[in-house]
């Protein structure tokens, strides 16, 4: 599938990438082998997305549910992302991808905290997709740090409108994505991005996200261009 006039690309595609573990396990292999083999679908997902026009993909990487994850593969992770990026990061500057990465970021080392920052300056002038990176992510939490800042800004009492909580998530300023993804067939949304997907096409997918590869992401948007988006008007 190439980029076609005729197809309505989505301005903004979030994913929740899931399956690594179950990829694995099948395999009779630790879950790092599934982490592994996921890094390499989201290289694919994301140089696919730039080809294809896509403005925004947002992907979930790490929820703030997962640092109770056992301490070995947690500490595997961080090592991976940290690593991940720094290898990636001259490919991704190729190809003209701006990053950022979303979440309660202070919850991961001083030393990994740098390496985003330096990720993100290093992208910032790129026009490209743009690519989001949730990590110590939770949509809950991301909505109280936005009322918190309300209050903080507004004051106690002061009356707080949909705009006011918008501009203050994580994304503020983004369009809400048009397609939400989840693979490994599983039907619940995990506490992402619970605002902004009030309105997302959900297209579920039993293929694990190792096995999610340019050609699983072509059959989601042919299924999101066979959609009438509606946004609770009667047509």
């Amino acid at each position: 599938m190439t980029k076609n006039p005729s197809k309505r690309i989505p301005e903004h595609i979030a994913i929740i990438m899931d399956g690594n573990g179950r990829w694995a396990k099948k395999r009779h292999l630790p879950p790092i082998f599934g982490h592994r083999e996921g890094v390499k679908s989201f290289k694919e997902i994301v140089r696919e997305c730039g080809k294809l026009g896509v403005k925004y993909l947002s992907v979930y990487a790490f929820s703030t549910e997962n640092w109770g994850r056992p301490k070995e593969e947690v500490d595997f992770l961080m090592d991976l992302f940290s690593k991940t990026i720094e290898k990636e990061l001259s490919k991704l500057d190729e190809e003209n991808v701006k990053i950022r990465f979303l979440g309660r970021l202070k919850q991961f080392s001083s030393k990994l905290q740098e390496t985003m920052k330096k990720a993100e300056k290093r992208l910032s002038k790129n026009t490209g997709l743009n690519l989001n990176i949730l990590v110590s992510y939770g949509s809950r939490a991301e909505i109280v740090d936005a009322v918190n800042e309300i209050i903080r800004t507004k004051g106690q009492g002061a009356r707080v409108e949909e705009k006011d909580i918008a501009g203050h998530l994580y994304t503020a300023g983004m369009p809400d994505p048009d397609l939400l993804i989840r693979t490994a067939n599983e039907k619940r949304i995990s506490n992402f991005l619970l605002w902004q997907i009030a309105y997302s096409e959900i297209y579920i997918t039993p293929v694990l996200w190792p096995d999610f590869r340019k050609k699983s992401l072509h059959d989601a948007i042919s299924e999101y261009n066979k959609r009438e988006r509606r946004y609770g008007l009667r047509k």
